[in-house]
């Protein structure tokens, strides 16, 4: 199954016994705003309550770090997600929100059938997709438990001694003013990891806000790669755009690259990290 679904895809869908659809959108008073409209169906779910587990110091983790797989499991079985659901999510924000990690989580816990809708909840709305408002019903469920995440991923440390060794390709992928220490809009310190490179997470669009075909994304990042897509480490400020980046490479036939959570949000703070700069 491809990762991402367009929006007639999901029409022709959305009657289907199995299809659970996930609002994944972020903001002020996001619930609230879920509860106003929402595609029909659509179940909601919290980046900060559900896709992650903020603790009290993001040097240890970054803003976003990865919920105990035990809870997640709960919060799946909470929005009637089972194991052979067809999961479809989208956000506001071209899956650089929340629905690319959604994605990342659902895919790393061994859900198999998981799709980020291409063009998010506009191209819903332009393409008239049936829409709602107030909460949803359905039935929760329960899930097989898992004791660990099955995607890769990696810690400071292991960024570290690969950068170091030169073993792995590291890439940053905010926005090139974020990488290049020129502002900081989210993190208390501009700049990046040095040895990253930079390719910004929203390269992987086109200009209407679709994810480029899995043929140009291929073929610009084996350009961008020097013709390697083997020990990658894709990062961003706090371990959710990265997984935009992941999508897009996955969708381009390449294999699952390694997740590095705590991102820019944990080196920053963590006491004694060298902090690079191109300004």
């Amino acid at each position: 199954m491809s990762p991402i679904i367009s929006v007639s895809e999901l029409k022709e869908n959305f009657r289907q016994e199995n299809l659970v659809i996930l609002d994944a959108r972020v903001g002020k008073d996001i619930a609230q705003t879920y509860l106003q409209n929402h595609i029909k169906g659509a179940r909601f779910i919290d980046l900060d309550k559900d896709l992650a587990e903020i603790g009290t110091d993001a040097a240890f983790g970054g803003r976003h770090p990865l919920p105990d797989i035990h809870k997640f499991a709960a919060t799946l079985s909470d929005i009637g997600v089972s194991e052979n659901s067809h999961v479809v999510i989208y956000d506001d924000k071209n899956g650089g929100n929340a629905a690319a990690r959604a994605w990342w989580m659902l895919k790393s816990f061994g859900i198999d059938n998981v799709q980020v809708l291409n063009g998010g909840i506009q191209a819903a709305e332009k393409e008239g997709v049936e829409f709602s408002s107030g909460n949803e019903h359905f039935e929760k469920t329960s899930l097989l438990k898992r004791d660990q995440w099955l995607l890769p991923v990696v810690n400071l440390e292991e960024v570290e001694n690969e950068l170091e060794k030169r073993s792995s390709k590291v890439i940053d992928v905010r926005d090139a003013y974020r990488y290049k220490g020129e502002s900081e809009p989210i993190d208390l310190v501009a700049g990046h990891i040095p040895g990253a490179i930079n390719i910004p997470f929203s390269e992987n669009l086109d200009e209407a806000g679709n994810f480029l075909s899995p043929e140009i994304l291929k073929e610009k990042y084996l350009k961008l790669l020097e013709h390697t897509s083997k020990d990658l480490i894709i990062h961003c400020g706090s371990g959710v755009t990265a997984c935009h980046t992941i999508l897009a490479l996955y969708y381009a036939g390449f294999e699952v690259p390694k997740l590095y959570v705590g991102s820019w949000s944990e080196w920053s703070r963590r006491e004694g990290k060298e902090i690079a700069k191109e300004i």
